[in-house]
């Protein structure tokens, strides 16, 4: 399927009109209707051009180009991606394997996922050679720009990434090095991937947390007042800080849909106690193999999942007594398995990552 030209691009300050042409699975008879194009002023620092191509649509007979031939375009000047999901959670995926530095920056990056005025997702992702004796490196930066140590739903989408780029077929497992650690993904015949994700993390100054420790030097069912409201929480490293709460302290049944996590959310991110900042998760308990939870992310905000946040949420919960080690955690984009295992004390964590389009963005 071909990609639509795109003739200019600059990540300055400077303002000048440019079209985005998207490529989109509208309902009609002809897929020659399902072109949208877009003229559009950017306001915000950006001026971006992109060429989208969906994969729900049949390339045109006049000229045909395969999914494959399109990440092997090395054009110069232009960067192509490939956009996916993990329920909801979007990911700009980018070829890097020639080189370990990011081929944008992370002011580039943040402006590439802006929603209205870029490509908008929750964050980039970076295809590297691997190290330390792994297959791969996974890179990524939020959609502010900062850097974190790795995300679940991203590895999916990374592995998936990978299968691609490598045209593998199947059952399909790879070591990853991320900011976290190894990472191995499977890639199941059903098209899920499963991640092994290795031990949580449960030191407090591991996670990182500054709240008071109990004897063990985990923070579990611990008091957290915020705004001088006390809320029950418990503290764990997935690779990345989770602070997760069931609730304020004396409830034992919180309504996740009912809470404001654009006001919340902020505030347990930024508070002093986690002087890394801290990911979030809202739990709600439908029965002991079955939570629901929200979350804030750490430099992203509110998203509609988040991997390591569902595996941290499991961890809390058998801790807390709340769950078995085996759950369905449901969070706003779709459910995740996930299973603490008690023979090797790994979390693993099973989910789907789909592609939404193929894209290049001039530089």
């Amino acid at each position: 399927m071909a990609a639509a030209p795109a003739r200019s691009l600059s990540f300055s300050s400077s303002y000048r009109r440019c079209n985005t042409l998207f490529t989109l699975p509208f309902p009609s008879s002809s897929p020659r209707s399902n072109v949208v194009t877009l003229n559009r002023t950017l306001r915000q620092n950006l001026n971006l051009q992109i060429s989208a191509v969906s994969m729900s649509l049949q390339a045109s007979p006049e000229k045909k180009t395969s999914e494959t031939s399109f990440l092997d375009c090395k054009e110069s000047g232009f960067l192509q991606f490939v956009k996916y999901h993990g329920l909801g959670n979007d990911f700009i995926l980018v070829d890097n394997r020639e080189s370990m530095e990011p081929k944008i920056t992370p002011d580039q990056a943040a402006k590439l996922c802006d929603r209205n005025f870029g490509v908008g997702a929750d964050g980039v992702i970076f295809a590297m050679p691997g190290i330390n004796g792994t297959d791969y490196t996974m890179r990524i930066y939020n959609s502010d720009g900062s850097e974190p140590e790795m995300c679940g739903n991203g590895v999916r989408c990374f592995a998936r990434f990978i299968a691609e780029l490598e045209n593998l077929r199947g059952l399909q497992s790879f070591t990853v090095h991320t900011g976290a650690g190894l990472i191995v993904p499977e890639i199941q015949d059903n098209g899920k991937v499963k991640v092994n994700m290795g031990k949580p993390i449960l030191t407090a100054a591991e996670v990182p947390t500054m709240l008071s420790p109990n004897k063990d030097f985990s923070v579990v069912k611990s008091d957290f007042d915020v705004d001088g409201v006390t809320w029950t929480v418990t503290c764990v490293s997935m690779g990345n800080p989770h602070c997760i709460t069931f609730g304020r302290k004396g409830e034992q049944n919180l309504q996740v849909d009912e809470l404001n996590l654009a006001e919340i959310g902020p505030k347990f991110e930024h508070h002093h106690m986690f002087p890394a900042r801290t990911n979030t998760e809202f739990v709600q308990v439908l029965s002991r193999s079955h939570l629901k939870m929200r979350v804030w992310e750490r430099g992203a905000g509110a998203t509609l999942a988040c991997g390591t946040g569902a595996c941290a949420v499991v961890v809390a919960a058998v801790l807390e007594g709340r769950a078995e080690r085996s759950c369905t955690v449901e969070l706003p984009g779709g459910p995740l398995d996930i299973e603490w295992r008690e023979d090797d004390n790994h979390v693993y964590m099973t989910g789907p990552a789909e592609v939404v389009f193929y894209g290049s963005a001039p530089l």
